[in-house]
């Protein structure tokens, strides 16, 4: 595991956020969800997330995510991808989604 300065991770702008829609992503080359998420004062963003594994487009509406939110867009198959959804990922049982334990608004950023 490589060391990173504690200034490079403060640069991170994680947020939580509400997922306000999803629906599958069949043109994506790995199968994905394209998600819109609510992050409260910072706006909504999209998002491909590779999370099919675990989740149905339609169980996935009002969860509350973590994103990293401060990343150049990205063009997945054509679809703009604003922010990167945070997942544990493990190599049986594939991403299951971050999200904190208790309830807080969107837009509360993690330090």
């Amino acid at each position: 595991m490589q060391s990173i300065e504690i200034s490079t991770f403060h640069q991170c702008q994680i947020l939580t956020g509400t997922v306000i829609s999803a629906e599958p992503f069949p043109e994506a080359r790995i199968p994905a969800i394209k998600l819109l998420i609510d992050f409260g004062p910072f706006g909504q963003r999209k998002s491909s997330a590779q999370i099919t594994r675990n989740y149905l487009p339609q169980n996935l509406i009002g969860r509350t995510v973590l994103a990293l939110v401060n990343i150049p867009p990205r063009r997945i198959a054509g679809f703009l991808s604003e922010c990167l959804v945070l997942g544990a990922v493990d190599p049986e049982l594939g991403v299951v989604l971050l999200a904190p334990d208790q309830s807080v608004p969107p837009g509360t950023p993690i330090a």
